[in-house]
């Protein structure tokens, strides 16, 4: 019997193998949904959301009216976009420097140290980080001020954070996001390679004339897919980082509503720019998805 027939044989199991999944999908993603109507009311705990007073785009029209809230966009997409770009070039390059050690051993051995920090909280790489970045005591201001130059307040100062954040957060993930790009070199075809070696190819010229275009499909996929995310700057880490002094170049969406909707208890125009948000990313995702299956041929169906 083959695989298809098999399959069809056992589909009645496994659809009744993802009911836990369907149901705690409805109870934690579809029930919530309710809470987008604070966005548009003026929300009082004690009434609830049947009754608390319906204002319409009130809500809205009082979010872009506050003085700040264009640069927490411009803050969350420059932020998102750095970290898409350098978290792709990143694990490419780590992944073809990678793909270049012979010895099995050293291999996986570089391989699992560099991405052990993908399985830390930020909670754990956040003060981690400030002891690092310490201005005072921390290594790399003590080298800095070994080699004669003055300590800098890397966590401190609102035009060097956002690259802090962009560096750490490369830092900690592109070990793990290597590993996508290790096995799509693991299914270049060898014959290319020993075709290449033939013809006098040097190392370099096999990489850029052989393994990248072979791997160009895989990148332009993962690529266009975290354009859903442009929007997701990344709250753990920036919580976790971030003071008021940073707030003019750090302060993101998350962040944002975060301290307007459970500090300030301003309920309703924080869930107005989390329907915002959540709008946006829709159409993107849905964007992305339709780049992938024009550019890399992918498909989910």
């Amino acid at each position: 019997m083959n695989a298809s027939k098999r399959i069809k044989r056992r589909r009645p199991l496994l659809h009744i193998m993802l009911i836990p999944a369907v149901v705690l999908c409805i109870i934690f993603s579809y029930i919530p949904m309710v809470g987008i109507l604070i966005a548009f009311q003026d929300y009082n705990p004690f009434r609830g959301f049947f009754r608390s007073d319906f204002i319409g785009w009130s809500n809205f029209r009082f979010l872009m009216s506050m003085p700040n809230i264009w640069r927490v966009l411009f803050n969350t997409v420059f932020i998102a976009v750095m970290k898409i770009i350098a978290g792709t070039v990143a694990p490419i390059t780590f992944a073809l420097l990678l793909n270049e050690v012979r010895v099995s051993g050293l291999k996986r051995t570089i391989q699992t140290i560099v991405y052990m920090p993908n399985f830390l909280s930020w909670v754990i790489l956040g003060s981690i980080l400030v002891d690092i970045l310490s201005p005072g005591d921390g290594v790399v201001n003590s080298v800095i001020k070994a080699l004669g130059g003055d300590p800098v307040f890397f966590l401190g100062d609102p035009k060097i954070f956002p690259y802090v954040i962009v560096i750490s957060d490369v830092w900690k993930g592109f070990g793990f996001g290597a590993i996508v790009y290790l096995a799509a070199i693991s299914s270049v075809n060898p014959n290319l390679y020993e075709a290449a070696i033939i013809d006098g190819a040097t190392r370099l010229k096999r990489v850029f004339y052989i393994t990248i275009p072979c791997i160009a499909p895989t990148i332009i996929l993962l690529a266009t897919l975290s354009l859903g995310s442009i929007l997701n700057a990344g709250f753990d880490q920036i919580f976790n980082l971030y003071a008021p002094i940073t707030y003019e170049t750090g302060d993101i969406i998350d962040t944002f509503v975060y301290r307007l909707g459970l500090v300030s208890m301003q309920y309703g125009p924080a869930a107005a720019v989390g329907f915002f948000k959540s709008a946006v990313s829709c159409t993107l995702i849905v964007l992305s998805y339709y780049l992938a299956r024009r550019l890399a041929g992918y498909t989910i169906f």
